[in-house]
């Protein structure tokens, strides 16, 4: 299965926490089939003085949904966060990993949301995506990757 995952980071060497994401993707998720540039942000959704890097990666998993989940939220822990976001209060971290897409699945619970339900909303999210996969529809959604970023930049 084809999956996309977001990766975020604003604190510390942003770009070795990125590069050892990516290296701990290969190793537990599967091979990394595209891998966006690295982009440079503002924090979304809080105040920080630290700004966010930012990449998106196309794997190829044989994990079932919750697997990747308990997967990624491990990776996240081995690379030193601590916290993750509850009910919407963000905060800084040294590495944030989120399944954006798996596939053509479409799920909805209280532990895992599959598209992320913010995809649209992120810019930092959508702008590394196009640049893999701009012709992506996630599902659900009536439109390209391409041009929901499109629409947040106007």
């Amino acid at each position: 299965m084809v999956v996309f995952l977001g990766l975020g980071t604003n604190l510390g060497d942003r770009e070795h926490h990125l590069l050892s994401a990516i290296e701990e993707i290969q190793k537990w998720i599967g091979p990394v089939r595209a891998q966006s540039s690295f982009v440079k942000t503002d924090p979304w959704g809080f105040d920080s003085t630290n700004a966010f890097l930012n990449a998106v990666v196309a794997v190829d998993t044989p994990l079932e949904p919750f697997a990747l989940l308990d997967v990624t939220q491990a990776i996240e822990r081995r690379l030193g966060r601590e916290h993750k976001s509850v009910a919407g209060v963000y905060h800084d971290r040294v590495i944030d990993i989120d399944i954006l897409v798996y596939g053509d699945s479409f799920i909805r619970t209280p532990r895992l949301t599959i598209p992320h339900p913010l995809l649209s909303q992120r810019l930092f999210v959508l702008e590394p995506l196009s640049e893999i996969a701009p012709a992506l529809r996630p599902p659900g959604c009536d439109d390209t990757v391409e041009n929901l970023k499109k629409r947040l930049t106007l």
